[in-house]
């Protein structure tokens, strides 16, 4: 695969914010995100949304963090740094989601925004406030510029069980019609399928991504990896479908080098060489 630029030694790199949860495990969150910033020749900036107690096994608690440090976190980095792009990841709760969603919409920064629409970790374990499922609906996603649920979360989202290649069209049809600029079904958790088919819909047209299914156990993390991966593309000015298709071969081969960790999922992986 073809990475992204890098920037000159000595000049400033793209700023991407990770706006999400501490993965105490080191394989998911901010965690994830900031690696794949880095590896990407990407400065990477945060606002800790929260912070799970996780490891390899599952997650067994979080504490969100009040939300005037979060907007604090988001607005003092943006108006000195500057961001060329945004993604989000865990916000918990209707009252994060709130307040991230005011917060940028404030700043008007003009940059790109993925949103992740995390709710529960690979285990099945809560990461989102069940209530808070409206809030990202009515707040989150009219901001967005893509928004990538797997199909767990897009079952939650719009209630559309995604099987087949009609069922992801129509999901991507109700996701898109509920505000962001393009949204994306990803098709990872279709375990039927010999491969690993994403659909990304702007309300006019599909566009198809495929790669074939890797065998391994090790994905925790895949879901932000291709996020950060996206979002970093966007930074670069890569259009959407584009910046889509890049994420995509990025987080395939960080599946190839996923390795195992603990006595559970181990991370997907960016150390890989080509060649």
């Amino acid at each position: 695969m073809t990475f992204l630029p890098l920037s000159p030694p000595g000049q400033t790199p793209l700023r991407v914010m990770t706006i999400a949860g501490s993965d105490s495990g080191g394989g998911a969150g901010i965690q994830a995100d900031m690696r794949t910033f880095a590896l990407l020749g990407i400065h990477g900036l945060v606002a800790v949304t929260a912070v799970t107690v996780q490891n390899s096994l599952g997650v067994k608690g979080f504490h969100e963090i009040p939300v005037d440090v979060i907007a604090g976190q988001i607005t003092e980095v943006a108006t000195d740094i500057g961001v060329q792009a945004a993604k989000t990841g865990m916000l918990a709760s209707s009252e994060i989601i709130d307040t991230v969603a005011e917060t940028w919409r404030s700043l008007d920064t003009g940059a790109p925004l993925v949103v992740d629409p995390v709710c529960a970790s690979m285990h099945g374990d809560p990461l989102l406030h069940p209530s808070a499922l409206n809030s990202l609906k009515d707040k989150l996603f009219p901001i967005a510029t893509l928004v990538t649920p797997n199909l767990d979360e897009v079952r939650l989202l719009t209630g559309i069980e995604v099987v087949d290649d009609d069922s992801q069209r129509a999901a991507a049809r109700e996701l898109h019609a509920l505000g962001p600029q393009w949204a994306l079904v990803k098709g990872g958790h279709m375990r039927s399928s010999a491969h690993s088919p994403d659909l990304l819909f702007d309300g006019t047209d599909f566009h198809e991504f495929d790669s074939p299914r890797i065998d391994t156990g090790h994905d925790h993390g895949a879901g932000d990896t291709l996020a950060a991966a996206t979002a970093s593309a966007l930074a670069h000015g890569y259009p959407v479908p584009d910046a889509v298709a890049f994420g995509k071969r990025w987080v395939t081969e960080c599946l190839r080098a996923a390795y195992p960790l603990g006595h559970g999922h181990g991370p997907v992986s960016a150390l890989f060489r080509l060649g």
